[in-house]
């Protein structure tokens, strides 16, 4: 038997698979990973970043002071980047089978990071790095966990994790801005 004819006997093979089970939707029988963890994971994942924007928003709302206008619009966007992981998350979990768990019963419980309010701007830049970098730690953890289990879903998190780097270093750079001696 030729290579080709191997393929061809493998596409009957996929297209009879395919039709076992169609109620299951993206998630068929070549799906290596343990969808309840993974559900599992995505739903703390949502939480972390729900409770991010949440953060993000109050700070956005309570900054003051000389720096506080471009500082704010940093906030503002992060937490418009935030609701956007927070939805691709969301539907990810749906695509598996699963339910996104927007209760706010329990959110500070099943996040990642703290909500913490801050009482300056140094202290929110503050917060919110420590914030990126749980998250940044997290994704890492998750990412490495999926391997080559779940692909999609890893992508997914590898989009998100470059973001929070990208949150982190920005963060970051305020804070070496509104107080050099902390920064490093």
């Amino acid at each position: 038997m030729t290579t080709q004819e191997n393929f061809l006997s493998d596409i009957k093979e996929l297209r009879q698979r395919a039709r076992k089970h169609i109620e299951e939707g993206a998630v068929t029988e070549g799906y290596q990973a343990d969808r309840k963890t993974v559900i599992k994971l995505l739903n703390e994942a949502l939480a972390t970043e729900i409770v991010c924007v949440l953060r993000y928003k109050r700070h956005f709302y309570m900054a003051k002071g000389i720096h506080a206008e471009p500082v704010a619009q940093e906030f503002l966007q992060h937490a418009t980047e935030e609701q956007a992981h927070a939805d691709q998350i969301a539907a990810r979990i749906v695509q598996l089978g699963g339910e996104p768990n927007f209760s706010p019963e329990g959110l500070t419980t099943r996040s990642h990071s703290e909500y913490v309010e801050g009482d300056s701007l140094l202290s929110m830049v503050k917060e919110d790095l420590i914030a990126e970098r749980i998250a940044v730690d997290s994704y890492s953890e998750m990412i490495r966990y999926l391997g080559e289990k779940d692909p999609t879903t890893r992508r997914m998190l590898e989009g998100i994790l470059a973001m929070e780097e990208e949150h982190a270093d920005d963060l970051s750079n305020i804070l070496a801005t509104l107080d050099p001696n902390k920064a490093g």
